[in-house]
């Protein structure tokens, strides 16, 4: 009876094990998305996605009994080389294992969570099932158009653990396995442009026949493979078809900005903008990175009366349409 006794006993203990087994499995992934972006920030400052989970799902009570010996391996591929967009511009990340830089991702080596002690950073020991999450950077200098931009990433798992504890602590076995998904990961990217507009000063003069032409010019630098107009609009105080500075006074002193060196009116609507492929210097579409120059006049007219001496100021707006 004794001998019987410690049997049961024994097999009792393994049975008691069984409900705190749990598995890892193979589950489908969550997309990853970067946003909308316009070009600029793109360029210049590193983004950040991630993805809520890689493809991967385990519960907290296997996790909280695994070793050192436990194996957890993600393989990431892709048939690009990151995230592609309409016009074949391409846009680089680089995958990273959490929030940090820390623990990065090479593509097509395989990467162990368990030795690194990801699991424990992430937060997945113990508790309800969980799915591992996987995070994206970008890197700084992509030159690319508008559009949306994805790539499909193939994300293999593989695990060997063990997936239960017996009568003095020893492993009942293994759970070796493996699955594979694919993630998609996305960003669209929206035109933008950086534009450098200096101030017009006319100076002074008694008279209105005293005022000279001002010649410069604007730039403007916008998304890379992108086609726009550029318009000014009437500023403040427009009147009869002309712009017109005011003193605080409220007096008014009436002037214009032509086109180039021409005497066209550069204005807001309609043919009374400018092309980026009219532009003086680098004419065409916007290039990303290089500057397109617009030449204007800015002139007093001088079939006004002179009006009383003051300062005269105005305020004119330049936009950009694509």
């Amino acid at each position: 009876m004794k001998a019987c006794w410690q049997c049961l006993w024994a097999c009792a203990v393994l049975a008691g094990a069984g409900p705190a087994w749990a598995k890892c499995t193979s589950v489908a992934t969550a997309p990853a998305a970067f946003g909308s972006l316009n070009s600029n920030q793109v360029l210049n400052v590193v983004q950040l996605a991630s993805s809520s989970n890689s493809g991967l799902q385990c519960s907290g009570s296997v996790l909280s009994v695994l070793s050192s010996t436990d194996s957890f391996k993600i393989k990431i591929t892709a048939t690009t080389g990151g995230l592609v967009g309409p016009t074949g511009d391409v846009i680089p990340y680089r995958l990273y294992a959490n929030a940090t830089t820390a623990y990065p991702i090479t593509r097509g080596t395989p990467f162990e969570y368990r030795t690194t002690g990801i699991l424990d950073v992430l937060g997945l020991l113990n508790g309800t099932p969980k799915n591992v999450p996987l995070y994206m950077r970008t890197q700084v200098g992509s030159n690319v158009a508008a559009g949306l931009y994805q790539e499909t990433l193939n994300v293999e798992w593989t695990w060997d653990y063990c997936e239960g504890i017996g009568l003095g602590g020893f492993c009942i076995g293994h759970d070796t396995s493996s699955g594979s998904n694919t993630l998609l990961v996305s960003m669209t990217v929206t035109n933008d442009c950086q534009i450098t507009t200096p101030n017009i000063s006319f100076g002074s003069a008694p008279v209105v026949v005293g005022f000279a032409t001002v010649s410069q010019s604007l730039s403007v630098s916008c998304t890379k493979g992108s086609s726009y107009t550029v318009g000014l609009n009437d500023g403040q105080n427009v009147a009869s078809g002309r712009r017109r500075m005011k003193s605080p006074a409220n007096n008014y002193l009436a002037y214009d900005i032509f086109k180039s060196a021409g005497v066209e009116r550069w204005g807001l609507l309609g043919t009374a903008r400018r092309a980026s492929t009219d532009a003086d210097v680098n004419p065409g579409a916007g290039t990303g990175t290089g500057s397109q120059v617009f030449n204007y006049n800015a002139k007093v007219y001088t079939d006004q009366a002179t009006p009383p001496a003051a300062t005269y100021t105005d305020s004119v707006i330049l936009d950009v349409q694509f």
